[in-house]
């Protein structure tokens, strides 16, 4: 099956050479081939048994010449920390919300439906949101299994939105939702070959989405091209008056974020390399540094050897503000959405995995959860000191100081490392990462595809200050237009060298 755009797509629905139900059968058909035989990357964790039924009602508004607009007739995918009220459940993978039906759409949901997007299904992920263990498998989950790299299956989808970006690659829709808190979009967008857009905090609801903190959540597009992911992030975003860090005056959110993409959109921009992110592999580095070159020789401007030292402050004040908020958001999550027959606590939660811990915990625990089962209330003076530490070193003395003194338009670094080898055994073995100081400030980051390394995809991250993403995008958007570098996953069991 091709690999069709948004728009291609649209355009053969809205020429009649197309039908949002034979549209949703040809995905169906592809992902049975792909997703659960063949290959079997597992990504996919729930199927909407009302996906043909959805499509079958939007073709009948699109004959009475009703269009929604792009999005309209669109199968999507979404992670399963998500909540919808159909008949899919919402678990985060675990067994412990094994059942969960929502009554209640997410907001970005309801938001979906409303522009005539078809929510396809759910994709595996790393359970929890991967804040489970500290030596966690990403991309596995009790419910769902372990979901795989496309490019080579016994690699790691990276987490925690495994499936999300690894059917996107796998051509199982054209564009899927992920959610971040560090790294959770860009890491598997980056190792799949695929763009992630992780959206400033405040500029898409997390109403619905089952939370680690609502400091650093977010939802975001995954696509295989920018235009795809600033389509569907026209859709995501608004105003949401039960998210409290939500942004509160439709104005200040353009009205379509295609707007800004310019193919000439590097001309002239001030572009900082952040070069304390490179160093784990010299073949990474020279990747990017090849398209450093091309960026300058299309009209950036260059401003290189930037250290922003202030990430390494992070590491202890940010876990410190997620245990936090981990234990205060999931309470009110379950509270707010979940029914009494499900865990109605985080306490609770732990007491279930105790008890299911065959099933739950065979290759790895819940340390993260104990630890924030410990936490107090977010009134309490060792939370406050650490949330300010974190806007200190990732704002102030980081992201803010950094585009100040050099006056630039974005920051670019590695997104991180090839993908490792999968190990239920000892965990993940991460190689590298650069999204703490974007996810920890709340800003916007997009990571697009750069190259790759032995066959295995290397993404470029493009991070700015709060609400950038119109500058990202334009920025993006050219650097794709110039590299054209993706190529389709190879489906290898494993990397022969």
């Amino acid at each position: 099956m091709k690999e069709y755009s948004i728009s291609e797509l649209q355009k053969l629905m809205v020429e009649g050479k197309l039908t949002a139900k034979q549209l949703v059968k040809k995905y169906l058909e592809r992902i049975d081939k792909i997703d659960k035989s063949g290959p079997t990357i597992n990504s996919i964790i729930e199927l909407n048994p009302d996906a043909l039924k959805i499509a079958d009602n939007l073709d009948q508004v699109r004959k009475e010449d009703n269009s929604l607009g792009p999005l309209h007739g669109i199968p999507i995918l979404i992670k399963d920390n998500i909540a919808t009220a159909d008949h899919m459940m919402t678990t985060a993978g675990s067994l412990a919300l094994e059942g969960f039906r929502s009554t209640r759409d997410a907001f970005i949901v309801q938001k979906l439906r409303a522009a005539g997007a078809i929510i396809l299904g759910k994709t595996n992920l790393s359970e929890w949101a991967n804040f489970r263990s500290t030596r966690s498998t990403s991309g596995w989950s009790s419910r769902g299994g372990q979901a795989r790299n496309p490019y080579v299956l016994d690699r790691s989808p990276c987490g925690s939105s495994s499936g999300s970006a690894s059917a996107v690659a796998a051509n199982l829709c054209s564009v899927s939702i992920g959610t971040e808190t560090d790294g959770s979009i860009v890491c598997p967008a980056h190792v799949n070959s695929v763009v992630g857009v992780k959206p400033s905090i405040g500029l898409v609801s997390r109403t619905g989405i089952i939370p680690i903190s609502h400091n650093q959540d977010t939802a975001g597009p995954i696509a295989r091209t920018v235009e795809d992911a600033a389509i569907l992030l026209n859709t995501m975003v608004g105003v949401d008056p039960e998210d409290a860090q939500s942004i509160t005056n439709e104005k200040d959110i353009p009205t379509d974020y295609t707007e800004f993409l310019d193919s000439d959109g590097l001309k002239d921009a001030r572009i900082g390399v952040a070069r304390n992110f490179f160093g784990r592999n010299e073949l990474v580095n020279q990747v990017i540094d090849e398209a450093i070159e091309k960026m300058e020789k299309a009209g950036a401007i260059i401003i290189d050897q930037l250290m922003l030292d202030s990430v390494k402050e992070l590491r202890e004040p940010e876990y410190e503000v997620l245990l936090y908020d981990f234990k205060n958001d999931l309470n009110e999550f379950l509270e707010k959405f979940v029914p009494n027959e499900f865990p109605q606590t985080m306490k609770e939660i732990i007491e279930f995995n105790e008890k299911n811990k065959e099933k739950v915990m065979p290759y790895f625990g819940h340390e993260h959860f104990k630890k924030a089962e410990e936490r107090g209330p977010l009134t309490d003076k060792a939370y406050k000191e650490a949330l300010k530490k974190c806007h200190k070193y990732a704002r102030d003395e980081g992201i803010d100081l950094a585009i100040k003194e050099n006056k630039l338009d974005a920051i670019i670094a590695p997104t991180g490392g090839p993908a490792w080898p999968m190990d239920l055994v000892n965990g993940d073995h991460f190689t590298g990462g650069s999204s703490s100081l974007a996810a920890v400030a709340g800003y916007a980051n997009i990571t697009v595809p750069v190259g790759y390394v032995f066959g295995l995809p290397v993404g470029l991250s493009f991070f700015s200050g709060a609400f950038q993403e119109p500058t990202l995008l334009k920025i993006t958007y050219a650097f794709e237009q110039l590299s054209k570098v993706r190529k389709p996953p190879s489906y290898l069991k494993t990397l022969e060298i």
